[in-house]
């Protein structure tokens, strides 16, 4: 039993070095011993079993390592059926060409949201979307919209949460999803990032269950609030379409 209880943990650890290359295409030993809090020891035995089987990469000229080429295998054969990330990427981009600003498509992973899909804008100065962040759910349009039209059980968790802010007041934040179930979509200006805004409206599918968060984003001194505003109804207009494409 103590034998399968160090496997398993040994699994966890390595698969937590894997999810180290979310945020970072190169990560030295160091930082990444850093980033899971192992000794380096253990991070080197675990990554030499990694890149034995090809889901890590060192390159030898500079001591750092990447994602082997075997997790692109897996990914190839991820299912693209029912993935609203593929099946909504046309609607995004005509989203785009309308509005002019970058689009997303967000998802709630426990208790953070995550960008499956993004859209760039098409300005020289823009908000740089990667597929793949991960983003607090308690601060931003997005994470706004994901709470407000989730289950209840996710509100619970969130305001139970070790990594709830302090400095975040309760009452404001429900008011805050009060009113974007009321109005169908929410905005936030450099709640996350200073100099960014947002606006978000939530996807539901044909059954009424939401199925991700539809975002604009763009620098707040050009997507200001009453622009956001302004523009609301045919962001909701796209995630309604959107809604009725998936099942």
């Amino acid at each position: 039993m103590e034998d399968g209880k160090l496997t398993v943990r040994a699994v966890e650890r390595a698969l937590d070095i894997l999810l180290c290359f979310t945020g970072a295409s190169e990560l030295t030993l160091t930082e990444i011993a850093s980033r899971v809090q192992l000794h380096k020891s253990t991070v080197h035995r675990l990554l030499a079993s990694l890149e034995g089987k090809g889901f890590i990469m060192r390159d030898e000229a500079t001591d750092k390592y990447r994602l082997g080429y075997r997790l692109w295998e897996l990914s190839a054969n991820l299912s693209k059926e029912g993935d609203p990330g593929i099946i909504l990427l046309p609607e995004m981009e005509r989203l785009r060409d309308q509005l002019g600003e970058t689009i997303s498509l967000y998802v709630q992973d426990g208790l953070v949201r995550v960008r499956i899909q993004a859209v760039q804008s098409n300005h020289a100065i823009r908000r740089v979307a990667p597929v793949g962040a991960r983003m607090p759910l308690y601060v931003g349009a997005s994470s706004k919209v994901l709470v407000a039209f989730a289950e209840q059980g996710l509100l619970e968790q969130l305001l139970a949460s070790a990594d709830w802010p302090t400095g975040l007041d309760t009452q404001t934040y429900l008011q805050q999803l009060s009113d974007t179930r009321r109005a169908g979509f929410a905005t936030s200006v450099e709640e996350r990032e200073p100099g960014a805004a947002a606006v978000s409206a939530p996807v539901l599918d044909r059954g009424g269950r939401l199925v991700a968060a539809l975002a604009v984003s763009g620098p707040a001194n050009r997507l200001t609030l009453e622009l956001m505003q302004e523009q609301a109804p045919t962001i909701m207009e796209a995630a309604r379409r959107m809604g009725t494409m998936l099942r």
